[in-house]
């Protein structure tokens, strides 16, 4: 069976023996939207700093940015939006850098605090963290001595 879960937007759906059908994940449906419309995606906002653990709130609306066209799309009591960008923004789409950059803007200069630097460095991998630097043009200058500092650390 398919399941129509807005317009354009389909799935299998899958049953747990005690919830029922699931729902997909927001992840899911936002790389289905991405993939039928030929547009990348970049989490953004209070949903990047989620995904990085450097928040606690999940968002009852997703963001992506994306370098399609703006709409929202609501599936159960999920919200996903993508937002239309500049390609400054979606260079780094994909990639940890991007979603670094994402995060670390939300949560804004002045509440990067070091235990939030404390829990990047123990969860980022190590590979990962050095591939930081070749996206370092592309973050704010206030970011700059965060990035460097996660991209030294050593595993």
């Amino acid at each position: 069976m398919i399941r129509r879960l807005a317009r354009g937007v389909y799935d299998f759906p899958t049953d747990h023996p005690v919830l029922g059908p699931l729902q997909p994940s927001t992840d899911a449906v936002a790389k289905a939207l991405a993939g039928r419309d030929q547009t990348r995606i970049q989490p953004a906002g209070a949903y990047a700093a989620n995904l990085l653990g450097l928040s606690d709130q999940v968002p009852a609306k997703a963001v992506f940015l994306t370098d399609g066209p703006t709409r929202t799309v609501r599936i159960g009591s999920t919200t996903i939006q993508l937002r239309q960008t500049t390609a400054r923004n979606m260079a780094t789409a994909g990639r940890l850098s991007g979603l670094l950059i994402q995060a670390l803007r939300e949560l804004g200069k002045d509440h990067i605090t070091p235990q939030r630097r404390e829990h990047l460095k123990r969860t980022l991998p190590a590979k990962q963290r050095q591939e930081l630097l070749k996206d370092l043009r592309l973050a704010p200058a206030w970011m700059h001595p965060i990035i460097r500092e996660l991209a030294e650390v050593s595993a």
